[in-house]
């Protein structure tokens, strides 16, 4: 457990007895008192010890008196934020505490002194001191902090970098093979169907099954990887000829599931084109593939708001609960088994991916039975 630091008091008077009769007035277990019976000593004092919350000063010394002292101490750029606090029997008080003012001091206090009101004013300091103390370490804390989150997110980002090169090169390598694979079980299937047995020519639809999963998922990962490679290419893109292309991509399955399609106007953004027509793919497709048993209905919106559109997919199907609302946008994971809605897992990761990439958010409002939104935001 780290133990309180002690507050740090510099008492200045050539008299013993005035030292003593300060050190008892102000007892207290949080201060440390260091004392200096002359201006010289005080000024030797701070250049060991310096970290002082406050100097408590008599005027009248010999040699070096208080207002000598504190002009001295004002001339260091270490000590010149120090508060000093005058104590003085002078009755001269108006000349006096002028020129303590003009000397650097923070406060005037005349002898005798009134033990409670000295109290109260070296309590304000410390205090003070404490609080600046504080958040001086924080801020060396913070410093700290970010230095090393810096270095994580520069470490994540590098390792990220290689994981998508490895992705689209294994993907990309992955495809040959898979190729030469899947054909021959295919003209294996034609060769040899009517000499297997119907068990055999089960197995052998399901090797032909998997090889065509496993194409899904290779081609999907390198989109994937994609994404961040083709990034530079930006340019004005109208928002309705992008839609109508990603429609036009899925006419097939919109005609088999006679979904119903309505679009508002949308606008015109900087972007990718080949990226934008993927993200309205992707959400378009998984509206009609996670359809109730009635007629899908699908309408893509926009808005500006800010700085930003904000785009939305709403569907009337099965909806997703709240809880897995992060964990769709995750790459590789799925709600539900490949034998009733089939799909890599990919897809929402896909559209996360590229919306990030314009500096934009993704997200997903739903109720079970009643369908979901997709919203998104693109910089204007």
């Amino acid at each position: 457990m780290q133990t309180e630091q002690l507050v740090k008091i510099l008492l200045v008077d050539d008299k013993k007895e005035n030292l003593l009769s300060l050190e008892v007035i102000l007892q207290n277990e949080n201060y440390a008192f260091i004392k200096a019976n002359s201006g010289r000593e005080a000024l030797k004092i701070l250049l060991k010890e310096q970290d002082f919350a406050l100097i408590l000063m008599d005027v009248q010394m010999p040699m070096l008196d208080g207002f000598e002292t504190a002009e001295l101490i004002r001339q260091s750029e270490k000590f010149k934020h120090v508060p000093i606090i005058f104590l003085t029997a002078n009755s001269n008080t108006t000349d006096s505490i002028f020129k303590g003012y003009k000397a650097g001091a923070v406060d005037y206090m005349l002898k005798p002194l009134v033990p409670e009101i000295l109290k109260a004013k070296v309590a304000i300091f410390a205090d003070l001191y404490t609080k600046t103390h504080e958040v001086i370490i924080q801020r060396e804390n913070l410093k700290k902090l970010n230095k090393e989150l810096k270095q994580h997110s520069d470490e994540l980002a590098r390792i990220n970098e290689e994981l998508e090169k490895f992705a689209y090169v294994a993907s990309h390598d992955l495809q040959e093979p898979l190729r030469t694979i899947t054909s021959y079980i295919q003209l294996l299937q034609i060769k040899y169907k009517d000499k297997l047995d119907t068990e055999g020519n089960e197995f052998m639809g399901f090797v032909i099954d998997a090889s065509s999963r496993m194409r899904n998922i290779i081609t999907d990962l390198l989109e994937y990887s994609r994404i961040n490679r083709n990034k530079e290419i930006l340019q004005p893109v109208d928002c309705n000829i992008i839609l109508e292309e990603a429609l036009e991509n899925l006419h097939t399955s919109i005609n088999k599931n006679q979904a119903v399609i309505q679009c508002d106007k949308l606008p015109t953004i900087r972007a990718n084109r080949i990226q934008m027509v993927q993200l309205f793919q992707n959400l378009i497709s998984n509206a009609i593939k996670f359809k109730r048993d009635i007629t899908p209905e699908i309408k893509i919106s926009s808005q500006k708001t800010g700085e930003d559109y904000l785009f939305a997919v709403q569907d009337n199907g099965i909806g997703i609960e709240q809880k897995y609302a992060n964990k769709i946008f995750q790459i590789f994971q799925r709600l539900h088994s490949m034998q009733d809605y089939p799909g890599t897992g990919i897809g929402l990761a896909i559209c996360k991916k590229i919306v990030q990439q314009y500096g934009g958010k993704i997200w997903m409002e739903s109720e079970m039975h009643k369908g979901s939104t997709f919203y998104f935001t693109i910089k204007n």
